[in-house]
């Protein structure tokens, strides 16, 4: 019985220390995982205590301008969580507020544009902007405490230089050639709107008829920027309504230098995008940081690469591609519609537009 009883007992007097080890490893394992599971946890929870900032703005702020460094940049300044809803066309959001009115979630509108300024100032949906932002480097003088530019540029015709060798010289030209030409609906599009006023500056009580004659070499109407430019680089039309700074994009991306922007002699609309805080916003303080953020040269040099429009901050500090010096010009002449005239004869002149045109395509 002794030597059987030995012979029992050995295995557990070989084994034990190995199974010791392995408990105690084992042990150290759960302290570990329920540690860094603590940790998460803590981190979920104080991220979910952090206020969220929603921004209203258009799809390519959305996706392209705002990078994950700026947003980390951003959300480690405010203390917060930075919500940007793309609502696809900058036409899109003031429709989106004036549905939402005091109930929307936004807290700061990117995007609008000097021409949807009287609307949405009517709207009475906008709060007073912060007073330390500074003063903004525009070509125009700038005075608004409800509005701040972001970005700022003059709609023109971009054409097919190989296509479109010797190009229409004046607006007069472009509207009795035969070149196909894409549009944006004014209705819907800020380029649209832009080029309503555009053409009402430039012809007043004969834009109908200058209307009327566009519209025999309008291939389409688009409802958007982004859907018209689109087409025209597919081939469809030889020209269309875009930005003078637009040919950059393509000399900087693509190495293309075959798109060109028209420099009418009349002069060119000039459009200046805006932001604003709303006066509903749960979070009045993180918007006025990000309407700050905005003016920033880091958020200004972004977006003269993805937006490709002029900096309306800090103009001297940014440094601008060559393909902004190659095919960019300043126009002989720059039209802004005013507030209150626009205000006053919008609704009007899209009617005239919208049977200007209608009655040309019969």
């Amino acid at each position: 019985m002794p030597v059987s009883g030995h012979c029992l007992s050995l295995p557990h007097a070989t084994l034990f220390p190995t199974a010791l080890r392995r408990s105690a490893m084992r042990h150290r394992f759960l302290t570990t995982l329920v540690s860094s599971l603590c940790v998460l946890f803590a981190a979920s929870a104080y991220a979910d205590e952090r206020p969220t900032l929603t921004v209203y703005t258009y799809d390519i702020f959305a996706r392209k301008v705002i990078t994950p460094e700026l947003r980390q940049q951003f959300e480690a300044q405010c203390q917060c969580q930075l919500n940007m809803v793309g609502l696809g066309d900058a036409g899109n959001i003031m429709s989106r507020l004036q549905l939402e009115g005091t109930k929307t979630q936004a807290d700061v509108v990117l995007g609008i544009d000097n021409n949807q300024r009287a609307e949405a100032r009517r709207s009475g949906l906008f709060a007073p902007l912060p007073t330390h932002l500074g003063t903004p480097t525009l070509p125009i003088d700038w005075q608004d405490a409800t509005f701040m530019p972001v970005d700022w540029g003059w709609f023109t015709f971009v054409y097919d230089s190989q296509k479109v060798p010797t190009p229409p010289a004046s607006l007069d030209e472009l509207i009795n050639s035969d070149l196909r030409v894409v549009l944006e609906d004014p209705r819907t599009s800020t380029p649209g709107l832009g080029m309503l006023l555009w053409m009402k500056s430039v012809y007043g009580d004969k834009a109908a008829e200058r209307w009327q004659q566009l519209a025999r070499h309008t291939v389409t109407v688009s409802r958007n920027w982004s859907e018209a430019y689109g087409l025209f680089l597919h081939g469809e039309a030889d020209a269309v309504l875009s930005y003078s700074t637009s040919p950059a994009y393509h000399i900087e991306k693509e190495g293309e230098h075959r798109y060109k922007a028209m420099n009418l002699s009349e002069g060119l609309y000039m459009q200046i995008e805006l932001a604003g805080k709303l006066a509903s916003s749960a979070h009045p303080r993180e918007a006025d940081q990000f309407l700050a953020f905005i003016t920033r040269p880091e958020f200004q040099q972004r977006m003269l690469v993805t937006n490709w429009m002029y900096p309306a901050w800090h103009d001297s500090e940014i440094k601008r591609p060559a393909g902004y010096y190659q095919d960019t010009f300043t126009p002989s002449r720059t039209f802004m519609m005013d507030d209150a005239t626009l205000d006053a004869h919008r609704k009007a002149w899209v009617r005239e537009w919208q049977s200007a045109m209608s009655g040309a395509r019969r």
